[in-house]
């Protein structure tokens, strides 16, 4: 079973370099990306049941080099999970933008360039996902970023171009540090082996290892988005093509995420923080949230309420208890699902209505009731009205802060709750006027809301496009994903819960040595 981990890597890469070599021939292209993802898909899942069943982790030495020299990739529940849902976000992107460029005649996404460039996105994530140690965790996020870079200045606008560059710099800074990181650990201990420094970091003052454990932090909280360094994103994902758009924020920010969830149950248990974690949780959510309701423009409503809610994973991360470390995952495979998919139907009322400026927008629910749907049913989800995933991420992480108790807890528990709330408002309000408003409605509803004219982005108007059957496809399959983790919450709680549980459980060498062997 652990031949099959490398695949998880390697099937992209070889998908990217097929993609390339068949230059401008559309159908091999995507014939060879979607073939790639589908595959991925498919052996993540039987990992995933592997790993699951078994109790052990798999992990492979690549090279067969003994694990303290050579690269280790590491597969547990956590990382096959992720993998999975993944794999389901990237192919249900990939034949939205597959529509998107059939119709466009590839003007927004280049298919010369876009699918190489998404197939070695796919492999940094995944390497960040199964990484052992981290240095290939950094590895992982370079590949990502590298294949991020080209994707979101594709098209070559000047807005583009210009925010492309904010994120290649914050990009770069992130980096920097974390690789600065990643030398003092090894200079301090001698690995960067996770299963070893999980041993090992122990005997380092506690001093030195509030240094290492907060640089980690900071480098590992630019990517995720944590306030206050999130102020990159809100600018950089609205300006780039829907499907880039979708990807980024279902994905990009969950890998930092993921990162912070293994560096703080597996490397620094020991050097508490957590305090200060939760006034950052705090502050990510509220400050996301009153961001999302000061916009007017769709995917700027949609990028702060999604630093908004990367505050309620911190704030499961920083409970440090086995039933918050389950409930964040499941909150963040729930957000990886429903933030993609309402990017998508953004996507598709931006091709409809030809903006997506809720002063501009108006009347689809009777010109477009399908698309009304599509953005209605993930919208109250984000938004957390029961009974669906969202409701049960929040109410799992709420509870396991109830039972701690403690005043901030309660606090904690309450910024979440108002959160939820002003997200559900600010969802609801676009709705109001991009689907229920017609245009004997507009000049009242306009003097109402005034105070949004001068929002970013707010008065931008471009031509009207078809809407392929495809994208609608792809949107109403995210969608189909987002109601199966209500109905099925039942089977994939009980995998998160399994895994947080787990991760706060001290690795040992030996137990990865033994995967190794199998």
């Amino acid at each position: 079973m652990s031949t099959l981990v490398p695949l998880l890597v390697t099937l992209p890469l070889l998908g990217a370099g097929m993609a390339l070599i068949a230059g401008r021939h559309r159908k091999t292209q995507v014939a060879v990306s979607v073939t790639t993802l589908s595959a991925t898909l498919a052996i993540a899942l039987v990992l995933l049941f592997a790993v699951d069943a078994s109790d052990q982790p798999l992990a492979v030495s690549v090279g067969g080099w003994p694990i303290p020299l050579g690269i280790v990739l590491y597969v547990d529940r956590l990382a096959a999970l992720l993998v999975v849902i993944s794999s389901v976000v990237l192919l249900a992107v990939l034949l939205f933008s597959v529509g998107q460029g059939a119709a466009d005649g590839d003007d927004d996404t280049p298919v010369s360039i876009f699918h190489p460039s998404y197939l070695i996105l796919s492999a940094g994530i995944f390497t960040a996902f199964i990484a052992g140690d981290l240095f290939n965790l950094y590895v992982g996020f370079e590949i990502l970023l590298v294949a991020s870079y080209v994707l979101i200045t594709l098209g070559s606008t000047e807005s583009r171009i210009r925010t492309g560059v904010v994120y290649i710099v914050v990009s770069l800074v992130s980096s920097i540090l974390f690789l600065a990181a990643i030398a003092m650990i090894y200079g301090a201990l001698g690995t960067v082996n996770m299963a070893q420094l999980s041993d090992r970091m122990g005997e380092l003052p506690p001093d030195v290892q509030l240094v290492l454990h907060l640089m980690l932090l900071l480098a590992f909280s630019i990517k995720a988005a944590v306030f206050p360094l999130s102020f990159w994103l809100p600018d950089s994902y609205p300006t780039a093509p829907a499907p880039v758009t979708a990807v980024f924020a279902g994905l990009l920010t969950k890998v930092g995420v993921y990162a912070l969830i293994r560096t703080e149950t597996q490397i620094f248990r020991d050097s508490d923080v957590n305090f200060m974690l939760m006034i950052v949780a705090l502050a990510t959510m509220i400050v996301g949230v009153l961001g999302a309701l000061a916009q007017a423009e769709l995917k700027r409503i949609l990028s702060f309420t999604l630093v908004s809610h990367i505050g309620y994973m911190v704030f499961g991360l920083a409970i440090a208890t086995p039933a918050a470390i389950g409930a964040t995952i499941y909150y963040t495979v729930h957000h990886i699902v429903v933030q993609t998919t309402l990017f998508l139907a953004i996507g598709l009322i931006e091709r409809r209505a030809g903006s997506t400026s809720i002063l501009r927008v108006r009347g689809l629910m009777r010109a477009a009731p399908v698309i009304a749907v599509l953005y209605f049913i993930p919208a109250i989800n984000l938004g957390g009205l029961p009974p669906f995933s969202g409701f049960i991420g929040k109410y799992g992480l709420f509870d396991a802060a109830a039972e701690v108790g403690s005043p901030i807890m309660i606090v904690l528990i309450v910024g979440g709750i108002v959160t939820s709330l002003l997200t559900l408002y600010a969802l609801m309000r676009a709705w109001n006027l991009a689907f229920w408003r017609e245009e004997e409605d507009s000049a009242e509803t306009e003097a109402r809301i005034g105070y949004l004219g001068s929002a970013p982005a707010a008065g931008i108007q471009t031509e009207r496009r078809v809407i392929p059957r495809i994208m609608t496809a792809a949107t109403a399959g995210m969608v189909v994903v987002t109601i199966a983790l209500t109905v099925f919450a039942g089977p994939l709680y009980a995998v998160c819960a399994r895994v947080g549980e787990t991760l706060l459980q001290p690795i040992s060498v030996v137990q990865v040595e033994q995967g190794v062997e199998e």
